[in-house]
């Protein structure tokens, strides 16, 4: 059972939620009820966009980690995801104070991405070759 991966998921999970907590938060504060979703407001738009942002990624990081963490290695995909999450906080701290900050975070955490799932393909093809 890769532990490691599934302790990184579930810091990934929290971290998300972490996301979705900032934005009842910033409706309080802007005075924005909702269903308001982009509100004209810059401040509540970039605190609302990390989390949007977050969950659209959750679904391509998610099974791209994984399946690297049963074909290729449990530690590896941890370590990948500790990267990713971290990416994800420097893209909230980063975008939350300028739209133009956000870009090298948004780099790292896309690179992650595509490391976990180059690295899945090719244990999934080498499990093929093997006979598995």
């Amino acid at each position: 059972m890769p532990h490691l991966t599934a302790l990184v998921t579930v810091l990934a999970v929290v971290f998300y939620a972490y996301t979705g907590f900032r934005v009842p938060q910033a409706r309080r504060k802007f005075g924005l009820k909702a269903p308001v979703m982009m509100s004209g407001n810059p401040e509540f738009d970039r605190i609302f966009r990390v989390q949007m942002n977050t969950l659209e990624w959750m679904p391509i990081f998610l099974p791209f980690l994984w399946l690297f963490a049963y074909y290729v290695s449990d530690r590896f995909a941890a370590a990948l995801g500790v990267i990713w999450i971290a990416a994800r906080i420097w893209y909230m701290v980063g975008y939350t104070q300028a739209p133009e900050k956000r870009s090298p975070a948004f780099g790292l955490q896309t690179a992650v991405c595509l490391v976990l799932l180059v690295g899945a393909l090719i244990g999934i093809f080498e499990s093929f070759a093997h006979g598995g």
